[in-house]
């Protein structure tokens, strides 16, 4: 008599016979799992750190968890709203599409650390003086995006909303500009409004 057993009839033979199909775990997992720990070094907020990290830490979890920095909010931690940017090597970044391995050598800078002291940078003074936050949750996020972009206009780096991409730096920040380059952060309050009008106003200030 020919033997024929379908995939649906060897799992119900199975599972009537109560078997119970284990797979131990391959060595090389485990090694993978040593193999995963990396050394990096990298300063945040001025401050130099020497860890050993696994490697797929991301850089929003290495601050939040790691070094309890709070400031860097955890939102859609897909690189959508922008409320974990934070600043490296003066630039903006995503922290939760970033591998904080991947930062060896880099200087880190959140919220936390724009102030002087008690000075506030002048970003965070105009979101106070503009009202440019309501819940708050995404307002770290705004601050350091804003303090980027603050510098890309003085370095003349254009946008898409850039009328004369030959115009030399600094660049005039319209509404428009200071919109279009603020785009990649939500705000769930709606307070794109302030927002801008803390940024237009911070424009003309630097820090001492």
């Amino acid at each position: 008599m020919e033997f024929d057993m379908t995939r649906r009839t060897f799992m119900g033979t199975i599972a009537a016979g109560g078997v119970v199909i284990t797979v131990p775990p391959r060595k090389a997992d485990a090694a993978r799992d040593v193999d995963a720990q990396t050394k990096v070094s990298l300063t945040v907020n001025g401050q130099r750190h020497d860890v050993t990290l696994d490697a797929r830490v991301t850089l929003l979890d290495f601050l939040r968890e790691h070094l309890e920095l709070m400031g860097t909010k955890k939102g859609c931690d897909h690189g959508q709203c922008g409320a974990c940017t934070v600043l490296v090597n003066g630039r903006r970044v995503n922290a939760c599409l970033t591998l904080a391995v991947a930062l060896e050598g880099d200087d880190v800078v959140t919220v936390e650390g724009l102030a002087r002291g008690d000075e506030l940078h002048p970003i965070q003074q105009a979101f106070l003086e503009h009202d440019g936050f309501q819940c708050g949750f995404c307002t770290p996020g705004q601050i350091c995006s804003a303090v980027a972009l603050l510098e890309e206009a003085r370095a003349g780096t254009v946008s898409a909303a850039t009328a004369d991409v030959r115009r030399v730096a600094p660049l005039s920040l319209s509404d428009e500009e200071i919109r279009e380059r603020m785009s990649g952060n939500l705000c769930r309050c709606a307070a794109y409004v302030n927002i801008v009008a803390a940024v237009r106003a911070a424009s003309g200030r630097r820090p001492a």
